[in-house]
């Protein structure tokens, strides 16, 4: 599947950091539970690809990205992983060549219109707006949309779910990252079940 195709199966992506690949697997059924069935690991901590590799084997079910590659070596380790698809949060033309070369579906970040131009003219039609900064994000995309109609993003950083619906009412807005479905004190206490009621709200929202 391309990453348009992956967003369009969800309106909500956890963004999800894992400190304790142990508890990966039962996070990922949690998640699924609710409905979510697309979320990104970020590679920030030592558990980070093990725990992805978990949720991998724990919910097959589930497209499971990489989130912050940034160089060749983070693409071919989340590959390794079992991987769905990757997220950065910009992009390089050596990153766009290796996702590339991994034929890894990717979700690369942008801030800018000069971004935005530089990641299509790579190749991606489908970005991810970071950092969204909370709701402001909104009107960032309602300018860029008719400057560039045929890319569609995901906007993630700072978004809470009060936000969520303003940013799906936009026509180029395929989905929202996030990481209060998944909030850190809840796993860290392994409440799958207010996860899930988490996830459940979450997978409820859908776009105008």
């Amino acid at each position: 599947m391309d990453m348009r195709s992956i967003l369009q199966a969800t309106a909500v992506m956890p963004v999800l950091t894992v400190q304790d690949a142990t508890t990966a697997g039962d996070l990922a059924l949690a998640l699924v539970e609710g409905g979510i069935t697309v979320f990104e690991v970020l590679l920030r901590t030592p558990a980070a690809i093990a725990g992805l590799a978990a949720m991998v084997r724990a919910a097959p079910q589930a497209r499971i990205g990489a989130g912050t590659l940034l160089h060749r070596d983070d693409v071919l380790r989340a590959v390794d992983a079992g991987a769905d698809f990757g997220v950065s949060p910009a992009l390089t033309p050596g990153l766009a060549a290796a996702v590339h070369e991994a034929r890894l579906p990717f979700l690369p970040g942008v801030n800018t219109p000069s971004e935005v131009l530089a990641a299509w003219d790579l190749g991606f039609d489908t970005q991810k707006l970071f950092p969204a900064q909370g709701a402001q994000g909104v009107a960032w995309l309602q300018a860029i949309g008719p400057v560039f109609p045929l890319v569609h993003f995901c906007p993630t950083g700072g978004i809470r779910a009060a936000d969520v619906p303003t940013y799906l009412a936009l026509s180029n807005c395929l989905a929202v990252g996030g990481s209060w479905v998944a909030p850190p004190d809840l796993v860290q206490r392994r409440d799958w079940k207010a996860i899930t009621a988490l996830a459940r709200q979450a997978s409820a929202m859908r776009r105008t």
